[in-house]
């Protein structure tokens, strides 16, 4: 379950297209004003944007979103419990984040998104989002790349999601009204692209009684409709406005530390126990690289207890640290802190950690009396294999090859997962020798399949013909 830079690393912010001033806005305000009474059972009076969920407050998992999805400055706009909220606020990315406060914030949403006026007067356009709002990982990116006025909308809400939701009339799919009252079946994300003169549309329709954020968007959509974006496939939102809402949002948000690229072992083994943990220990101030180092070092003693041919404790802990090697990624994620410097570390203790439990695997063969020059062979071909199986899967990255069907290559059990359970499961049966042999044919087969695959891909280039 060994991630790769590109999966730890720092999620890929979206560039501006070549020759066009920066697409994506440099600046977005999010909402976090409101008092949120359905939810006073659990806020026990505090603000909801204090609610923590993975690790995170709400309002701090709105604003790292945002940050790590190349917006340059968050304007957090408070009103119920203020000082706590703002003091959250500030201490997350100082001089990239600043609250202001709304007076008018119990007279609406649209009352206290106008506080944030000031603040975007030189911006073409912002990003508008509210703080009880979860997305998942991607889901703002294409209406952050629209570069026009836009609304994030899903078109199949679940029930629940319709009936709380607010309904959005569409036509030549274009945003052209937004209403509880509707009964359109497509319904608001919570995300908006707008344009200054967005304000002078919350005035008017606050001159009209209606001070809520639809009134402002509705009054603009009548002479400036907005796109309507689709909620990308694959991703997802949650709108926490209820108890059940906030128990949701943490099993989607556990649900996507699943990894498409996850073989077998990863997806129904291992990922089942290691996000469940990830989610129990996200709140406490455990560094990723924390998490990395104890997985190693559970792996040098599931090594030396197969060396001194304790299978089944060995394997045990080897199968330990393959769950645990999830666990740093998936918090780090959680948290949406993930760096280049953490995937990097954790790659190097993971290859370290396989020449060391392989070593172990061949100290106690050879104690079994197997033959040892066969030993040697399947030693030397097993590590080969597991140093080569990341290796590989990095070039092919860093190359700019179009990326392989790694979940079906899982299949053939070479990743680093099914290498872990491999030795587990024969660690267990006292079988060395045959953990040697199925982990050099497994890794063997699997990079022959991996290095014919890109080979496909790039048969064009390497004959000249593209």
């Amino acid at each position: 379950m060994s991630e790769t830079l590109s999966e730890r690393g720092s999620a890929e912010r979206s560039r501006p297209a070549e020759g066009n001033i920066r697409r994506i806005p440099r600046v977005a305000v999010v909402l976090a004003a409101g008092r949120s009474e359905r939810l006073a059972e659990v806020t026990a009076g505090g603000s909801k944007a204090l609610i923590r969920v993975g690790g995170l407050s709400l309002v701090e998992r709105a604003v790292r979103t945002l940050l790590s999805s190349a917006i340059e400055h968050v304007v957090v706009v408070v009103g119920y419990q203020a000082g706590p909220v703002a003091a959250v606020v500030n201490r997350v990315a100082p001089g990239h984040v600043q609250a202001t406060f709304a007076e008018a914030w119990e007279e609406g949403n649209g009352a206290s998104f106008a506080a944030a006026e000031p603040y975007v007067a030189e911006e073409d356009l912002f990003l508008l989002v509210t703080t009880d709002h979860v997305f998942g990982e991607g889901a703002l990116l294409p209406l952050l790349a629209t570069g026009r006025p836009s609304v994030l909308v899903d078109h199949a809400p679940d029930p629940e999601a319709w009936a709380e939701g607010t309904r959005v009339r569409i036509h030549d799919e274009q945003a052209v009204e937004f209403s509880k009252e509707l009964g359109d079946p497509t319904i608001d994300c919570g995300a908006f692209l707008l344009p200054r003169s967005v304000f002078a549309a919350q005035r008017s329709a606050a001159a009209r009684a209606d001070s809520s954020l639809s009134g402002a968007v509705t009054e603009l959509a009548r002479a400036e409709p907005l796109e309507a974006v689709p909620l990308p496939r694959g991703t997802w939102w949650q709108d926490v406005d209820t108890p059940e809402d906030l128990r949701q949002a943490a099993k989607r948000l556990r649900r996507s530390l699943t990894k498409r690229a996850d073989g077998p072992v990863s997806r129904y083994l291992n990922r089942p126990l290691s996000t469940r943990l990830s989610m129990a220990l996200a709140h406490l101030p455990l560094h990723p690289d924390v998490i990395s180092l104890i997985a190693f070092m559970v792996a040098l003693a599931g090594a030396f207890a197969l060396g001194a041919g304790l299978g089944v404790a060995g394997g045990l802990l080897v199968h330990a640290a393959s769950v645990l090697d999830g666990v740093d990624g998936e918090i780090a994620r959680l948290r949406v802190r993930a760096s280049p410097g953490g995937a990097l570390l954790d790659g190097i203790m993971d290859r370290l950690a396989d020449a060391a439990i392989i070593a172990g695997v061949t100290v106690w063969a050879l104690a079994l009396n197997a033959d040892p020059a066969s030993v040697a062979v399947l030693a030397i071909a097993a590590t080969a294999g597991a140093m080569l199986s990341m290796a590989t899967k990095d070039r092919i990255a860093s190359l700019g090859i179009t990326p392989l069907p790694e979940r079906w290559i899982g299949w053939l059990m070479g990743g680093r997962d099914a290498r872990l359970f491999i030795v587990a499961v024969c660690g267990v049966f006292g079988l060395p020798t045959v953990a040697l042999a199925a982990i050099a044919i497994t890794s063997a087969v699997s990079l022959a399949v991996r290095l014919l695959l890109a080979r496909a891909d790039t048969w064009g280039a390497w004959t000249g013909q593209r």
